[in-house]
């Protein structure tokens, strides 16, 4: 068989002529305006002086969007109106082909989910350490530390950018912890402002940062986002438990004075309600003079950050279960304050609030008061449904990859990186699988309304790994796959993550398929409705997985003698010679192999409440008993996953015999009796592993 085609990262072309430096609002926004705008105008011009100022306000909005001078200087003929109408629409349209071909066409399918949402924004953790200890964040006593080997280093973190950038990533911003905290700071901005990038953000707390932006900003940062929750200072250390609000201050004024030199400055707000909830209209008069977005963001459910310890993710043999751990931080409802209730807030002040357009795949919603310098922003991650247009990635310090904020780490890079087997290609071809099981909103949870229920989120630091992730990958055959061709790997070597689940339907967190000892209650029914509901297993670790079914049928000697098996051996059939059969419907043994193989692919379709599953090995074997004139078939199944393939196993072995009775059924059909269907051994997930005899 011909090797299936590869596809590969590199290209002839450089990599600056993938992309083209644009600084445009949403395709949406300029198809929406750039005909409204420009009649707008073009009335306008024509008008009496009393509307002049909304003419200029029309040109200037018109100018913001396409790039092309104010209708109101061209001059007010008819003609001159309509020849500028049709030069800006032609713009305009250009503009957006120039948009639609070089923003998102140019996004490797390997960064593209199962929805069709293209990844083109990159966040990478560079330290787990931080300097404050916000009350939201993380403990008072701080978290224990992973090992230096554990996090990566400078040249991983470029490579690892390029190899984003190279498939279509245009937008990077460095996290931590913060990232002022890492000394080789400036080495990694000034390396990834290298890249062709349209963005290079960094969010910071701002304790470290005045004496450092200016360097940041000449090596390539493009974009600061400064975390102040307060503006006083006595609550600013009430909330962090740490001085530092005039450093806080001072890197802000630091940030406006760069803003020549082209950088960009947000400032994070987390609104917590009854501590900085009434600080609010403050923070937005500080756009009042200055050219900066204010954002407010919901309070949400970090989980994970355990005084005096950390925590261990479900599945993780070495978790920490001791009664005097205590979470420092808990989600409730009552901390909560939705973004609807804080823009009703300010429209109550500001009674001329006006919504903007918001940017393609942005979380903000952006809003502007009239005659303030500045913006007003609202990230609404609770109360809002703002996951349809998803673009980012995140990438913990350690090289752990999330695809989803709110949910676990789905892949480690670091092994892959320092693996010098390992090529770019093979380490895109990991990303694409993972990013291809990404859930449409909220890890799975069922929206807002599920994150409510379950109130947790995963955080990016202070979890132990589980070394479930790093469980070395051995050569094996993409048996079974619902991928699309490009994620499958193009080799038997380094194919992770087969085992991974793509889909999970239930919006409950069912910790009653927590399998560490038995349960009373079908899982597979919501106790709230009385129905069927798919088991969630959002939050199980992935391990590796086994499964083996036994089953038997009984022929009677009519049908048994029909059978040449080749071989006196009982051993597999693939092992002996290849058997003549002389049944009317040809070859039974390999029909029914061949049958049960398929069989056991296509368990989640047959199935109804049984996760689709991609296996890494099936081994089905028959074995026939002369002396019974009986045929035992066994099926063996393996995994990578998150639940186990104990179900897949019986539908391979079953459907095995199943073809064997349809074969024989001509001469034996009266006769012949399945009979023993069972598994008879399971290994991996948190019950353990078990054997019994057939």
């Amino acid at each position: 068989m011909p090797p299936r085609p590869r596809m590969c990262i590199a290209t002839t072309k450089p990599i600056s002529a993938w992309y083209e430096r644009t600084s445009l609002l949403p395709v949406a926004a300029v198809r929406h305006h750039s005909s409204t705008s420009a009649a707008s105008a073009s009335t306008s011009s024509s008008s009496s002086s009393s509307s002049s100022s909304s003419s200029s306000s029309s040109s200037s909005t018109l100018t913001s969007l396409t790039g092309t001078s104010s209708l109101g200087s061209e001059p007010s003929s008819s003609t001159s109106d309509h020849t500028a109408l049709l030069s800006t629409k032609a713009k305009a349209q250009a503009r957006i082909a120039r948009v639609d071909s070089t923003s998102l066409s140019k996004v490797s399918p390997f960064l593209t989910d199962s929805f069709g949402r293209k990844h083109d924004y990159l966040r990478i953790s560079l330290t787990e350490k931080c300097n404050l200890r916000c009350t939201y964040c993380m403990p008072e006593s701080g978290v224990k530390l992973l090992p230096r080997d554990d996090l990566l280093t400078t040249d991983e973190i470029e490579r690892t950018a390029k190899i984003f950038v190279a498939n279509g990533v245009t937008k990077i911003r460095l996290t931590g912890g913060e990232p002022t905290v890492r000394k080789d700071l400036i080495d990694v901005v000034t390396r990834l402002g290298r890249l062709p990038l349209d963005s290079l953000g960094m969010t910071s707390n701002g304790i470290s940062l005045k004496r450092r932006l200016p360097q940041l900003v000449e090596a390539g940062l493009t974009h600061l986002n400064l975390s102040l929750d307060t503006l006083d200072p006595f609550k600013y250390e009430l909330m962090t438990r740490r001085r530092g609000f005039s450093a806080v201050m001072e890197s802000l004024q630091v940030a406006r004075g760069l803003a020549s030199q082209g950088l960009k400055t947000k400032i994070n707000v987390v609104v917590i309600r009854g501590l900085n909830d009434d600080e609010v209209p403050h923070f937005v008069e500080l756009i009042k003079d200055m050219d900066i977005t204010v954002r407010f963001i919901e309070y949400m459910p970090f989980e994970g950050q355990y005084k005096g310890a950390r925590l261990r993710l479900k599945g993780s043999s070495s978790a920490i279960d001791s009664p005097s751990l205590r979470p420092d931080n808990r989600w409730s409802t009552t901390k909560l304050v939705p973004s609807a209730q804080l823009v009703a807030k300010l429209q109550t002040i500001h009674p001329t609030l006006e919504k903007l357009i918001d940017p393609h795949s942005d979380t903000t919603r952006s809003w502007r008061v009239p005659g303030y310098r500045g913006k007003v922003g609202f990230i609404s991650s609770m109360s809002d449904h703002f996951c349809g247009e998803c673009s980012r990635l995140r990438i913990g310090a350690d090289g752990r990859v999330k695809v989803c904020l709110f949910g676990p780490p789905v892949l480690s890079l670091r092994p892959l990186l320092r693996s010098p087997e390992t090529t770019d290609q093979d380490l895109m071809e990991s990303v694409g699988r993972t990013v291809w099981g990404k859930k449409f909103a909220h890890n799975g949870l069922g929206g807002a309304e599920g994150i409510s229920e379950n109130g947790k989120m995963g955080p990016m630091v202070g979890i132990v790994f589980n070394p479930n992730w790093l469980r070395p990958q051995r050569p094996r055959q993409p048996l079974s796959t619902r991928l699309p061709l490009h994620l499958l790997a193009r080799s038997t070597l380094y194919a992770p993550r087969l085992g991974t689940r793509l889909f999970s339907y239930s919006v409950r967190s069912n910790h009653a398929e927590d399998d560490s000892k038995p349960v009373d209650t079908l899982t597979h029914i919501d106790s709230r409705t009385g129905k069927a509901s798919m088991v969630s297993v959002s939050f199980k670790a992935i391990t590796l997985r086994s499964a083996t079914a036994v089953g038997r049928i009984r022929l009677n000697e009519q049908a048994w003698s029909l059978i040449d098996f080749g071989s006196t051996s009982t051993d597999q059939v693939d092992r002996s010679s290849p058997p003549t059969m002389r049944t009317k419907k040809g070859d039974v043994l390999t029909i029914a192999h061949l049958a049960g193989l398929m069989a056991t692919k296509q368990t989640s379709n047959l199935i109804p409440l049984c996760h689709p599953l991609l296996l890494s090995n099936i081994k089905l074997t028959l074995e026939p008993h002369s002396e019974s004139t009986s045929i035992q078939i066994s099926c063996r199944v393996e995994c990578e996953g998150k639940t186990g393939v104990e179900m897949e196993a019986l539908m391979g072995c079953q459907v095995a015999l199943l073809t064997v009775w349809d074969m024989c059924k001509a001469v034996a059909g009266r006769d012949m009796v399945i009979e023993g269907l069972m598994v008879v051994e399971k290994s991996g997930g948190r019950s353990g592993d078990w054997k019994r005899e057939a």
